[in-house]
């Protein structure tokens, strides 16, 4: 089985503009809940030092997870973590959560303050790649790009990114400051950025950051062999309920099967996956528990070929997925509405 021993995590250019970070990130946000029920500050920050001490130095959060505690907790640990070797990335624009309503900001003045209030609760002076998190479709892409490259001038941000765009809007947002990375949904469940997206994004020389690369722990085994946490906002999540689950199953069973031809778990196989996609590629799978992370790290052992990437592939016939692709109520925020009003 692969194994996260004493592993160099290898280091990686994301997009073109001199960002560079570890290849494998870890997504902050579970750490506060959603998925699951929230760590203790302790505990939660002594996942965030064991991946560092693993050779993980990209971390990534948004003003929105807790609302805002997720940063707080993600400062803290920096605290005890040398700053000039780890990459921040975090994210605004989503003004509030409540669903089935969702209220989105791209104003310059938004963009500005939310920059301000992330910078305070991270109790940094920079923040090395920051997002929008979702598209305002009432704020010209123009103007909110523009007062990003002005943070950018001032030395408050360094890099520029953007979450769930769509591909004009990555165009025109990429005409006023470069673009250098995308934060996109791409697991072996969810592949629509695979045909318009990931060309843009080379052909730009834009870096893809896959969010939920393990389908929201699906091909860890989440819904399968462990059970999904109560009150988890994965119950609101079409394939991990009912019938959908139940045959989603036979998927997993396929990778399980894979996994042990190629002598690995079934989410190391399946990061594998992803992170094998391109050397532009940069996944930051979220975990509340060390093992998991542990078993996340040793996926960059596992050794693919195409015709292994292609049989991974078909294994998981896009046809034969069952329930759709976003949250209820939440299909707004997916990138091909991007340019168009959210729907009521």
């Amino acid at each position: 089985m692969a194994e996260a021993n004493e592993f160099q995590i290898p280091r990686v250019k994301l997009g073109n503009q001199g960002l560079e970070v570890s290849k494998l990130g870890f997504g902050c946000m579970s750490l506060t809940g959603v998925y699951n029920s929230p760590l203790s500050e302790e505990n939660g920050i002594a996942v965030i030092k064991h991946a560092f001490s693993k050779g993980i130095t990209f971390f990534d959060s948004a003003d929105i997870y807790g609302p805002h505690i997720n940063e707080i907790l993600l400062g803290k640990a920096l605290k005890q973590l040398p700053r000039e070797k780890i990459q921040i990335a975090t994210k605004f624009g989503i003004q509030t959560l409540e669903l089935p309503n969702v209220k989105l900001n791209g104003s310059p003045e938004y963009v500005r303050s939310s920059c301000e209030a992330s910078l305070k609760r991270l109790d940094v002076e920079y923040i090395d790649l920051y997002y929008q998190h979702r598209v305002d479709t009432k704020v010209p892409i123009e103007e909110t790009i523009g007062e990003l490259k002005k943070l950018v001038e001032e030395g408050k941000i360094k890099y520029i990114g953007l979450s769930e765009p769509s591909p004009d809007t990555i165009r025109r947002a990429h005409a006023v400051h470069p673009i250098t990375a995308l934060q996109m949904e791409w697991s072996l469940w969810t592949r629509d950025i695979e045909e318009e997206i990931i060309p843009l994004c080379r052909e730009l020389g834009i870096g893809i950051v896959p969010y939920s690369p393990l389908g929201r722990g699906f091909f860890a085994g989440k819904g399968v062999v462990e059970n999904v946490a109560a009150n988890s906002l994965l119950e609101m999540y079409p394939r991990f309920q009912g019938e959908n689950l139940d045959k989603n199953k036979a998927i997993f069973s396929r990778i399980e099967g894979l996994a042990g031809k190629h002598q690995c778990t079934p989410a190391q196989l399946a990061l594998a996956w992803v992170l094998q996609k391109g050397d532009d590629i940069v996944p930051i799978p979220g975990t509340t528990k060390i093992r998991n992370l542990d078993n996340n790290i040793g996926s960059l052992k596992v050794k693919l070929t195409e015709e292994d990437l292609k049989e991974i592939s078909d294994a998981v016939p896009l046809e034969e997925v069952a329930g759709g692709i976003s949250f209820q109520n939440m299909d707004h925020l997916r990138w091909q509405y991007g340019n168009t009003p959210p729907k009521n």
